[in-house]
């Protein structure tokens, strides 16, 4: 449940993060709406992202892990055509965003990870 958590968390920060800073990125709904883009995000990493992994492995594994890229910015452009508010105008934004989303799932593992150690311990 707290891995679901921190993928919602991560895919509302991420999509904000990317209007803010990426030129290319835009919204133009209220925030709402990026809450709520910014939820099925983070849904589609938790439930889908990991079917889509082990489909492509053996993709993966030929490309050393570069196709996982290729993944991730897919489900950032379905995201995009659910929600019209969002606007990712071409692939280099679109890649910007994949990084910034993909780093904030990396941080918030390694937190997580880091933390659920900690506890086990005492």
């Amino acid at each position: 449940m707290t891995r679901l958590i921190f993928h919602i968390i991560a895919g509302i920060l991420g999509i904000w993060l990317a209007v803010k800073f990426v030129p290319g990125v835009e919204f133009t709904g209220e925030i709402r709406d990026l809450l709520l883009a910014g939820f099925f995000l983070g849904l589609i990493n938790f439930f889908i992202k990991p079917i889509l992994n082990l489909i492509t492995f053996p993709l993966r594994i030929i490309t050393l892990g570069l196709f996982g890229l290729v993944i991730n910015m897919v489900i950032i452009w379905v995201v995009d055509i659910f929600f019209p508010e969002l606007i990712i105008s071409g692939i280099i934004p679109l890649f910007e965003t994949t990084l910034i989303i993909w780093l904030l799932h990396y941080f918030l593992g390694f937190y997580t990870h880091k933390n659920k150690g900690l506890v086990e311990e005492q």
